[in-house]
């Protein structure tokens, strides 16, 4: 069946009675004139109308070196000429296993095994499940608490929202969810703790502390987005708080999950959030620029002593009772492969690092706009915060849904953008070049200006 021989008209009706998008209110979204995209090449997506957008949110924060990329491309098709799938429960396939060594190589020191999954969620639910069974294991059975970061995002699994605390995602679905200890995140644009970045980070961490002297003995893990909270809106770290995390993990003996889901595979400058302190958390979840943006492939990693606490006889009953029908499927395994060996080629996660302190440059110029709060980046990693008065910092009323608006005249410039709320999510693919990032913030400077005039 060939698509593009459906009219836009064509494809908007059969939309609106048949498709229900994700996180998106239908309501709006049939009322308005919606973008239905039919190809994508480079850095740029074509609609059903002809229309040309940058894409710069990565088709939500994935997509690594582009759209119709040949050596990803290829890398399908020469999997097709063997196998599409087959399952990983009691065997294994080649594209998974040389995948688990690459991977391997690159996780920060101490990470040892690989399971996999199809989503961030479901590497976060993989993860909680790990670390619950984990001290069941160990003698510990008490220890089932989880302590997360207030507008923590990790997925939407029902795990996954209880370990989450964005209210806005969330509260419907409150009497599903487990119970789980928050701890207060550093938001250094809203602080009560003063300007100072190492203060507040140092004030958060003794809060965290006086958590964990409380709860520790009945403490699984705690669970954190490493140097930024994406969904709560681009909330970055103080440096050394991640630091700080996993030296109070270990001091009081609680396993830590790190939630790379989002900062992995070069987004921060980094192969992982994790590099920039030196920090090996006991697991680590990651997906999205895994496949380069191009299949549902995630992971969950641990150490050793996580596994070997799973390592018994079949009598012990100690086997971990997870799996997804697609787990470790071929075609994904070995996009991911082209995807890393393309990443090593290009000195990708080098070049994401100097391009960085490019875009910050240019960012910095977004001041002058009388409506932009705080600018928060790290690496090709940002967020624009959108206030009504910047020297009060107060807010927009949500109801003027003024990131939407601004996001809106984005795509009339020829940009696709994805607010949250009010901060303006800029995230374009790693391989964006120079000048295409210059383009991209012309009109990401533009829309702010006479979206918020």
């Amino acid at each position: 069946m060939q698509t593009t021989s459906y009219t836009y008209e064509q494809l908007l009706e059969k939309n609106k009675q048949y498709l229900w998008n994700p996180f998106t209110q239908m309501k709006d979204y049939v009322e308005d004139d919606p973008v239905i995209i039919v190809s994508g090449e480079g850095r740029k997506l074509k609609d059903a109308q002809g229309n040309e957008y940058w894409d710069g949110v990565s088709s939500i924060w994935l997509n690594v070196h582009g759209h119709r990329v040949p050596e990803l491309d290829q890398a399908i098709r020469d999997q097709l000429d063997q196998i599409a799938h087959s399952t990983l429960l009691g065997m294994a396939n080649v594209p998974a296993i040389l995948l688990a060594e690459q991977l391997i190589g690159i996780m920060p020191k101490g990470l040892a095994k690989v399971f996999y999954s199809d989503s961030g969620a479901t590497a976060v639910e993989i993860a909680i499940k790990m670390a619950f069974q984990y001290w069941q294991h160990q003698g510990k059975p008490n220890k089932k608490q989880f302590i997360t970061m207030r507008e923590a995002y990790h997925g939407d699994t029902i795990g996954a929202i209880s370990v989450g605390a964005l209210d806005l995602f969330h509260e419907n679905y409150a009497s599903l969810m487990f119970p789980t200890i928050k701890a207060p995140y550093p938001y250094l644009y809203r602080s009560p703790f003063g300007d100072d970045p190492e203060q507040i980070g140092q004030a958060h961490l003794r809060k965290l502390e006086q958590l964990l002297i409380e709860h520790a003995a009945e403490t699984a893990a705690i669970i954190v987005e490493p140097l930024m909270q994406g969904a709560a809106g681009m909330i970055n770290m103080p440096a050394g708080y991640l630091r700080g995390i996993r030296e109070l993990a270990t001091k009081y003996d609680v396993l830590l999950i790190v939630d790379e889901v989002a900062t992995g595979f070069g987004r921060t400058g980094k192969m992982f959030a994790c590099d920039h302190e030196g920090v090996t958390p006991d697991i680590l979840t990651a997906g999205k620029g895994l496949t380069g943006g191009y299949l549902p492939v995630a992971i969950t990693v641990t150490t050793d002593q996580i596994y070997d606490a799973f390592f018994a006889d079949f009598e012990e009953q100690k086997t971990f009772y997870h799996g997804h029908s697609y787990t470790g499927n071929q075609l994904g395994c070995s996009v991911a492969l082209a995807n890393l060996e393309l990443m090593r080629k290009t000195n990708l996660v080098e070049e994401v690092a100097r391009k960085a302190k490019m875009v910050g440059q240019r960012l910095h110029r977004f001041y002058e706009l009388k409506h932009v709060g705080d600018i928060r980046q790290v690496g090709l990693m940002i967020g624009i915060e959108l206030v009504f008065d910047q020297q009060s910092k107060e807010p927009y009323a949500w109801q003027d849904r003024v990131g939407a608006r601004v996001c809106r005249r984005a795509r009339e410039l020829g940009m696709l953008l994805r607010p949250l709320g009010d901060v303006v999510v800029f995230m374009p693919s790693l391989a964006s070049t120079d000048e295409e990032l210059n383009e991209m913030l012309d009109i990401l400077y533009q829309a702010i200006a006479e979206g918020t005039a």
